[in-house]
């Protein structure tokens, strides 16, 4: 950064995959911008492939940020007793902070929301206790923005096998990335004495070279690490990237929010922080885009006493349900990144529940994943029987699972903690609420159908539970700061514009109505070229 440089047009806090895609646009677009990023840069050397240290399992710490004892947060369990924790640790709900945020590390299931998961309330009824709610914009509205999405950060798949959807207007850029694994041709077999319909799993990976990266080599660290030969897309390989190409971007890494500027008639000024050198900074802008992710934005918005009491409640992260299964013959096959079947029978129109979701075979599973967290009913942690299980059963194990639609229950919230402060004397965000529970109905239920899947697809031995009650935030973390026309019962207007300041935006899942019944990342970058598309033509 030109240290001279304290007024831009725009300051975008967080460069993830909302903010990274808004940098490139209104950099593109010749505003003068400043991104800042509380982690780093991180190379594929950085983030190593420390099989106990990484996003999939932070046993000791993660390989994306944050990490150590600067970002605590406070979790309260369903009693109300509250636990500061870290990020490795559980409660945390972590998501990635470095450049490129989730996106440096994540799986890349690219899939677009059904049109039903924009209409919740007006298809299934407003559930007791709950705030469920439409969508003010409709898939149609949000269409073009997916194919955006789509070819700016490339994704691989088929669309004309994806006929749960509208028809696409064109064809995603790159063919499906493993059209023919191990698990896709014993899951499809499984699914056809079903009578269910499958398709290859949509992913930001490249299956061929595009814009100038090379394909996959199908290692067996995809998610939860960086891509060794950056096939793997994201907002730190493409909108980032033109974003600095321009000249016009300043991206600033190691810099800790502390809150929105206001003049004394309310309007939006600038940002302060604190840079890596614990020097705090205030600069100035046109716009400021807050996305930092559903916790950390409503956190700003909080400390910077900006919002409604909205602003915070309804956290989504998804409940994730599927199980296990064994079977007589190999199928994992170690050709990454693995997740390659998906099936969307069940994403709606199921008797007796609200909503659905989209099942699939999971990535390539780290082996101490597997012992940890999947081994069979009565296998011992260690010893000769634990490891005699591990070399029989490794291969012969997969898991069917997704995510179904979070049913928002506005006591589940972000709020700020009283008594716990950041390394730099910021409150803390303090998340607590359960899933509701027509959530966890939903999910019992297509934990029935992954059952079902794994039987029929051979599988010997199938076992696991569906989630009962629990906080949902996590990695796929959306909606403290929803979309609505109105100001009483939303925090953004349909453009993404917070209520009641016309030049302050939000630019990450804390948007979304509902989360969806699918990996909320593309629809996280649709919105965010429709909001910088926005911005652009405004200021």
């Amino acid at each position: 950064m030109n240290p001279a440089a304290n007024r831009y047009d725009a300051v975008i806090v967080g460069a993830g995959a909302g903010g990274g895609v808004i940098a490139g646009l209104l950099a593109e677009a010749g505003k003068r911008v400043l991104l800042l990023e509380r982690g780093r840069s991180l190379s594929f050397r950085d983030v190593g492939r420390d099989h106990l240290r990484n996003q999939r399992l932070s046993q000791y710490g993660n390989n994306a940020g944050p990490d150590g004892p600067d970002h605590p947060r406070v979790w309260t369990d369903r009693s109300g007793k509250a636990y500061t924790t870290l990020p490795h640790e559980g409660g945390y709900s972590n998501n990635a902070a470095c450049v490129g945020g989730g996106t440096r590390v994540y799986g890349g299931q690219a899939w677009r929301f059904h049109p039903l998961d924009f209409r919740m309330a007006s298809t299934y009824g407003v559930p007791a206790g709950s705030s469920l709610a439409d969508w003010p914009i409709s898939f149609d509205d949000l269409a073009p923005y997916y194919e955006r999405a789509e070819h700016e950060i490339g994704v691989a798949g088929d669309a004309g096998q994806m006929t749960h959807l509208p028809p696409y207007a064109r064809d995603y850029p790159m063919p499906p990335i493993t059209p023919d694994s191990a698990s896709a041709r014993t899951f499809r077999a499984g699914a056809a004495a079903l009578g269910w319909k499958t398709f290859p799993v949509p992913i930001t990976v490249n299956s061929v070279p595009y814009l100038g990266r090379p394909a996959c080599i199908h290692c067996q660290h995809c998610v939860g690490f960086a891509c060794p030969v950056d096939a793997k897309n994201g907002s730190q390989n493409t909108l980032i990237p033109r974003a600095l190409v321009t000249g016009r971007c300043d991206l600033v890494t190691g810099a800790m929010a502390e809150r929105i500027e206001r003049d004394s008639g309310g309007r939006v000024t600038g940002v302060t922080y604190w840079n890596d050198r614990d020097e705090r900074v205030t600069v100035s802008a046109e716009v400021v885009v807050a996305a930092g992710g559903a916790v950390e934005t409503a956190r700003l918005l909080l400390n910077s006493g900006i919002g409604n009491d909205v602003v915070g409640r309804n956290l989504q992260g998804h409940s994730y349900t599927g199980a296990q299964g064994l079977f007589p013959f190999e199928v994992v096959d170690g050709q990454g990144p693995g997740v390659s079947i998906a099936t969307c029978e069940f994403s709606h129109g199921n008797d007796g529940v609200v909503g659905g979701g989209m099942l699939a075979d999971e990535f390539v599973p780290l082996p101490i994943v597997v012992w940890k967290r999947h081994r069979a009913p009565g296998v011992p942690a260690w010893g000769a029987e634990a490891k005699a299980w591990m070399r029989t059963n490794y291969r012969r194990l997969m898991r069917i699972q997704g995510p179904v639609q979070d049913i928002p229950n506005p006591e589940s919230r972000v709020t700020l903690d009283p008594d716990v402060r950041d390394r730099w004397g910021i409150p803390v965000a303090r998340l607590s609420g359960v899933t509701h529970p027509e959530t966890d109905r939903t999910a019992a239920y297509m934990h029935g159908r992954a059952d079902q899947w794994l039987r029929a697809s051979g599988a010997v031995e199938v076992y696991g539970a569906p989630p009962g009650p629990h906080l949902s935030a996590g990695q796929h973390q959306a909606g403290t700061c929803r979309m609505g026309d109105d100001p009483a019962t939303s925090v953004v207007d349909r453009h993404c514009r917070v209520h009641g300041h016309d030049n302050l935006y939000v630019g990450d899942g804390s948007v979304h109505v509902t989360n969806g019944g699918f990996n909320p990342v593309l629809t996280i970058m649709a919105l965010a070229f429709r909001t910088g598309e926005h911005i652009a033509r405004s200021w």
